[in-house]
C-alpha cells in the first residue's frame, strides 16, 4: 500500500514562506489526484489545493495567488509553495492522494500532517 509523509511544516512570520512536501512510498497502479487539506485549530478540514496527474490544479480562493502545488508524478510526491503567509494559514497541513492499488482498488490516503505556525 502507499503511504505519505510530510515535512517542511514549522514556525514562520507573517509574509515569509513555507515549502511543504509530501513524499509517497509503496506500490500502487497509479497514483492520481493529490492535494494539501488544513485543518487550523478548532475548525474543520477544508481543501487547499488539489492537482491531477496530468497538472491541473485548483485552489481555495483563500490562497489563491500565494500557495503553488506541484508534484513529481515519478517520485510519488507532492510540493506546496506557500508566500506571503498570514495568521490565518496556521493550521496542520494534511497530504492525500487517490490511488489506484495493485488490484485495481480506489483508495484515498491520508498523510499524518506537519503543523504550520504563522505567527510574529
Amino acid at each position: 500500500q502507499v503511504q505519505l509523509v510530510e515535512s517542511g511544516g514549522g514556525l514562520v512570520q507573517p509574509g515569509g514562506s513555507l515549502r511543504l512536501s509530501c513524499a509517497g512510498s509503496g506500490i500502487a497502479r497509479s497514483i492520481n489526484a493529490m492535494g494539501w487539506y488544513r485543518q487550523p485549530p478548532g475548525k474543520q478540514r477544508e481543501l487547499v489545493a488539489a492537482i491531477t496527474s496530468g497538472g491541473s490544479t485548483n485552489y481555495a480562493d483563500s490562497v489563491k495567488g500565494r500557495f503553488t502545488i506541484s508534484r513529481d508524478n515519478a517520485k510519488y510526491t507532492v510540493f506546496l509553495q506557500m508566500n506571503s503567509l498570514k495568521p490565518e494559514d496556521t493550521a496542520v497541513y494534511y497530504c492525500n492522494a487517490n490511488v489506484l492499488t495493485i488490484d485495481f482498488r480506489n483508495l484515498e490516503v491520508w498523510g499524518q500532517g506537519t503543523l504550520v505556525t504563522v505567527s510574529s
